[in-house]
């Protein structure tokens, strides 16, 4: 006759082992990330936007051209008039960096769109807002990030094309406000329309629709206001010119379309309210809608 076997104790699950903040106090044969576990904060987006920033093509692609394009026009440019006899001690020599900085906008507008509205087309912006579901902290990142980048850029290279204008081309030596304003706020300018085509991006994320409606507030005023013949509408047309985005831009080089209108440092303060405001457009949007 056989021995039963002895009557086995009922199973029980093993506790679960309690969440370990150092991996020296996990027990043995147990993991634990030696990541302490602490609150997102806005350093860490900022650093999470310089990745993503500095490691795609289109950033260096998009700055690329706008250094080839504001350093190969202001070349070409002090080259063209030391080969010729025109008379430019009247104009400011520093004015001639106009021309690259001017399309080389273009190319910073490109990126500010693509710095947002890229992620919506590739789905990533889900990602990004699942690490860091604080939206208002997303976009504050990506714009410091993108402000700082095309900001320090440009100034540079304006500073670079500038001290080859001073050296190379005859007429009145650059005033320091001169090289202030066409160097420093040419850069603030620069950047902070960068800032409002990525508000632009924020609001469409659509990229090509973003661009496209860049480049209108860029070109459409100057378009519409050549075709503006008739008496009645020289008020608007004098508006537009003056205002338009070349022109304000043209201001930090003591040259204007008009002959009025801004002037010094007032397009820096007409481009930073129209993007404050759009940048609380965009905040706002973001923060009630789905993605």
């Amino acid at each position: 006759m056989t021995t039963p076997p002895p009557p086995q104790a009922p199973y029980q699950p093993a506790p679960a082992p309690a969440p370990q903040q150092n991996w020296q106090d996990a027990p043995a044969g147990l993991y634990a990330s030696p990541i302490p576990l602490r609150r997102a904060t806005l350093g860490d987006a900022l650093a999470s936007e310089w990745t993503k920033i500095r490691s795609v093509r289109s950033t260096m692609w998009t700055l690329g051209i706008m250094i080839v394009l504001v350093l190969g026009f202001g070349v070409l440019t002090a080259v063209v008039l030391n080969g010729t006899d025109a008379n430019t001690d009247s104009v400011p020599k520093l004015s001639f960096g106009f021309f690259g900085v001017l399309l080389g906008a273009i190319c910073v507008i490109t990126l500010g769109v693509m710095t947002i509205a890229s992620e919506y087309g590739t789905g990533l912006i889900r990602t990004t807002l699942t690490a860091c579901p604080s939206r208002a902290r997303v976009l504050a990142a990506k714009a410091i990030v993108f402000f700082l980048l095309t900001f320090t850029l440009t100034t540079l290279v304006t500073s670079a094309v500038a001290a080859m204008h001073s050296a190379m081309l005859d007429g009145r030596a650059p005033t320091g406000d001169e090289w202030l304003r066409t160097t420093v706020g040419v850069g603030l300018y620069i950047a902070t329309l960068g800032l409002l085509s990525l508000a632009i991006g924020a609001l469409i994320r659509h990229s090509a629709g973003a661009i496209t409606i860049m480049i209108g507030v860029v070109l459409l005023p100057l378009v519409l206001a050549m075709f503006m013949f008739t008496d009645s509408l020289a008020g608007l047309q004098r508006a537009l010119l003056e205002y338009s985005i070349p022109s304000q831009l043209s201001a930090f080089y003591d040259t204007s379309v008009t002959g009025s209108g801004p002037s010094g440092w007032d397009s820096l303060w007409i481009m930073l309210g129209v993007t404050a405001v759009t940048m609380l457009g965009a905040y706002i949007t973001l923060e009630n809608r789905d993605v």
